[in-house]
């Protein structure tokens, strides 16, 4: 390992660790719940938790951050929480969302295309009440906030926020399943076993869960659990038509990605020839960090100051503009 990448190793590992070791709690929240109509599944339910600036706050009077969790994760992971936080010192809502499954109580388990899901959230009743909305997605979540914004975002999203997100799935997925990605993988599909358990429960799944507890690659999880159950023929067709590497020109929202040069996840060889070819979204490449987790006072160069992720949420509200006076 060259002693250039052990910062990006650092910066990984350290928030996740700290946040298993000492938990740190979430600002008071409580439940959300909202339903995506899917044509194989049916009526399957979305969760999260909702943080309001206080009690009295009226939803049309603020701005609501809506965060999406990276492969494995769920509205608990550490970066989750931290935007709860982050959001609440701006004085906005924040929605953790679990995409379908992540919450472990699920009917259905989500995949990095499956744009429905923030649809639904960002269509129902309870968000479309507030003023405005931002988006901000980590790792996987990033990769479907950005494609769903290249799709045509909701009328109600100011703006997209993408942290860390894999941009080729194909080529990120070769990589990640190189030895060097071992432990990170593993730990990545950790999480994804105990969603398709959890589903396995509740109803039938596309292959044995004893079986599926074995597979030790991204790439035979996306052929044998993802390609069957949501209609691609194979893991590269699953790639193909999901990766936003090839729509990613079409994003007409205000888009910000932040990206690292010692992502050890994510690869910036990846991931750069996308970004800097596309004028539709403004992109910083860090020298400091690894995948979604960054050192104090790290700065994105707009001039702000926080945490990432609130420096990316006050280059987004700059670039949205002041509210509209009749929201």
């Amino acid at each position: 390992m060259k002693t250039m990448d052990l910062h990006g190793h650092v910066w990984t590992f350290r928030p996740y660790v700290a946040h298993m070791l000492r938990p740190k709690a979430p600002p008071p929240s409580r439940h959300f719940r909202t339903f995506v109509e899917d044509p194989t599944r049916g009526r399957v339910r979305l969760t999260g938790r909702l943080t309001m600036p206080s009690e009295l706050t009226l939803p049309s009077e603020t701005d609501l951050v809506v965060a999406i969790h990276g492969l494995g994760g769920s509205h608990r992971s550490h970066y989750m929480v931290d935007i709860a936080h982050d959001a609440l010192a701006l004085g906005h809502a924040c929605l953790r969302v679990n995409l379908r499954g992540a919450d472990r109580f699920g009917t259905d388990y989500y995949h990095a295309g499956l744009t429905a899901d923030i649809v639904a959230v960002l269509q129902s009743p309870e968000v479309r009440a507030f003023r405005r909305v931002f988006l901000i997605g980590y790792s996987l979540g990033g990769h479907v906030s950005l494609r769903h914004a290249a799709e045509g975002a909701c009328e109600n999203v100011a703006g997209v926020a993408a942290i860390c997100p894999p941009i080729d799935l194909a080529a990120g997925v070769v990589e990640i399943d190189k030895p060097k990605g071992r432990i990170y993988r593993r730990n990545v599909l950790r999480g994804l076993k105990d969603i398709y358990k959890g589903v396995a429960q509740r109803g039938a799944v596309p292959f044995d869960v004893k079986l599926a507890d074995a597979i030790d690659t991204i790439r035979e999880w996306d052929e044998r659990i993802i390609a069957p159950r949501h209609g691609f023929a194979s893991a590269d067709d699953y790639y193909a038509r999901t990766s936003v590497a090839p729509i990613l020109h079409q994003v007409r929202v205000p888009t910000l990605v932040v990206a690292t040069s010692k992502d050890p996840m994510v690869f910036e060889h990846i991931v750069r020839p996308h970004l800097e070819e596309c004028a539709a979204v403004q992109t910083v490449f860090l020298d400091r960090g690894g995948h979604v987790g960054f050192p104090r006072g790290t700065q994105l160069g707009h001039g702000d100051s926080g945490s990432v992720a609130t420096q990316a949420l006050r280059y987004l509200q700059r670039r949205a503009g002041p509210p509209c006076a009749s929201a």
